[in-house]
């Protein structure tokens, strides 16, 4: 397999990843039936308004309500409709967006279905802060957040503990409708109530209403499977080695490099979860160009590897691309230009890096969202 059609390979398991999780064939199976009375949607995530356009294509009934999305993600609907905030600081979109939905459920009865569809993203499009906190000082602390380090665990704890939408309480201000969630999982361990810090999920040791039910539609691991199966009927042994992934991308990338190494060919390495990136330098990237820089440099030209990161909204971190590729002449080619890896590394540059090799990935809005997706291939 030559260095191109190693990434056309790549590429491929990356578009069946992204297959799986498209809610036009996801959702429909975990439709609920539909109720006595009305049929209220309110939904958010990067995800949304493909969810949004598969639930009207699917539904037999009544339908009214909306979804908020990010910026450029939106998709036309007929009964649904689609507004559009900011990602990942919210904006005064996302607080009439949450406002809005609060308002929207608050008079809905026991025959009435509130059907939620929720994906990665949601947190930060349908806010309301906490009685006493102020838009800006929510807005200084996603920012603060962000730049941590911190997993996204800890950052969801925080964002439910600013909200009054949050860890169920969209739910709890539904009642006493019917609650049905239909989420997209771009959480590692796919708890709930992590999924856009939980609208309709209690937070952790909460106890949970009997009326609602969660339904988990996609994940990582179901995207990693799908291509785990392309590369087996191509004849290239995969390993999943886990939908969960997290710590510093850096850190990550030099674990896997090593296992690259002690692994026979050919097999791909395959894996999900959401690693972070504390910044403390001033260039552009996210959390996968970061990951595949420090890959590269720790693989340091090892002949016959090839990778893809990517993360499966179209976005990583805040610029346009969803990823990059890494190829066994990456850091050759690099020099040759006078880059020197080691020092966009640390200055969190990996965009640049990869922008200057003509390697990022560009997909635009997938409008689906199971998180990171890597693929390592050995030749």
């Amino acid at each position: 397999m030559t260095t191109i059609a190693a990434s056309v390979f790549l590429r491929g398991l990356f578009e069946a990843a992204l297959a799986a999780a498209d809610p036009e064939l996801c959702l429909p199976p975990f439709l609920p039936s539909p109720p006595r009375g009305r049929t209220v949607v309110v939904g958010a995530g990067k995800a949304a308004a493909a969810m949004a356009r598969a639930l009207e294509r699917h539904w037999s009934g009544q339908l009214e309500g909306f979804v908020v999305t990010r910026y450029g993600f939106g998709l036309p609907c007929t009964l649904i409709e689609v507004l559009e905030a900011a990602h990942p600081v919210p904006d005064a979109a996302s607080v009439a967006a949450a406002q809005r939905a609060l308002a929207l459920v608050s008079g809905l009865t026991a025959d009435d279905l509130l059907l939620a569809l929720i994906s990665g993203g949601g947190s930060a499009l349908m806010t309301l802060p906490a009685p006493g906190i102020s838009l800006a000082e929510k807005q200084a602390r996603t920012r603060e957040l962000l730049r941590s380090g911190a997993s996204i665990h800890a950052i969801n704890a925080e964002r439910r503990r600013l909200s009054a939408i949050k860890g169920g309480k969209l739910a709890a201000a539904a009642m006493p409708a019917r609650v049905v969630t239909l989420a997209i999982s771009d959480i590692p361990g796919d708890d709930p109530a992590d999924i856009a810090s939980g609208p309709t999920v209690p937070a952790p040791g909460d106890p949970c209403a009997a009326n609602c039910d969660t339904r988990l539609i996609a994940t990582a691991m179901t995207s990693l499977q799908a291509a785990a199966a392309v590369a087996a009927a191509a004849g290239v042994t995969p390993f999943i080695l886990g939908d969960a992934i997290e710590g510093e991308a850096r850190q990550v990338a030099c674990a896997m490099a090593a296992d690259v190494l002690s692994r026979s060919a050919p097999c791909v390495l395959l894996s999900g979860g959401e690693t972070t990136v504390t910044v403390t330098g001033g260039g552009r990237g996210g959390r996968n160009t970061e990951f595949l820089l420090a890959l590269a440099i720790a693989l340091d030209g090892a002949p016959r590897v090839s990778a893809i990161a990517c993360d499966t909204d179209g976005i990583d971190g805040s610029e346009e691309n969803a990823g990059a590729q890494v190829r066994p002449d990456t850091l050759a080619r690099a020099r040759a230009m006078g880059l020197d890896p080691a020092a966009f590394l640390a200055d969190n540059n990996a965009y640049e890096f990869f922008a200057a090799l003509g390697d990022l990935v560009v997909t635009g809005p997938t409008h689906t969202n199971v998180n990171d997706f890597r693929a390592i291939l050995i030749q």
